[in-house]
């Protein structure tokens, strides 16, 4: 068990605080859109906005165990972190886009459905370009 636990650790946590990171995008998203009435676009922004940090605390210190805060790890971890979200952030509101505003999909759904594309293109890009195990 402990072998199983050593070499899926990070892919376990992952999807752990993926799932909370995801529930929080789709809770800030129907908060905003759906009760607030907030149109679709901003409401997939502040979704976004929301989860990344709470995504950037979670996936540094539990997932990939990157303890250090020392400004020389911080800041390049952050900036990648950021840039990788922000292009998956952009293809998150274009799904939305085109699923809620041409298509008149329903928002929370194709919201869910945006977030799993999500959630495995941002693990890839921790894993290998933001929290590296060399620079940690």
């Amino acid at each position: 068990m402990r072998e199983l636990w050593a070499r899926y650790r990070a892919v376990a946590l992952y999807l752990v605080f993926g799932a909370v990171t995801t529930a929080v995008n789709v809770a800030v998203y129907h908060l905003c859109f759906a009760v607030w009435g907030v149109a679709n676009l901003p409401s997939a922004a502040a979704a976004w906005a929301v989860s990344v940090a709470v995504a950037f605390l979670t996936n540094k210190r539990w997932v990939f165990r990157s303890r250090s805060f020392a400004p020389a790890v911080l800041w390049p971890e952050l900036g990648r972190f950021v840039a990788a979200r922000a292009f998956t952030g952009v293809l998150d509101l274009a799904v939305m886009f085109v699923g809620v505003d041409l298509l008149g999909g329903p928002g929370t759904v194709i919201k869910l459905g945006s977030n799993l594309l999500v959630i495995v293109l941002n693990y890839v890009f921790s894993k290998w370009l933001i929290f590296r195990p060399g620079q940690r």
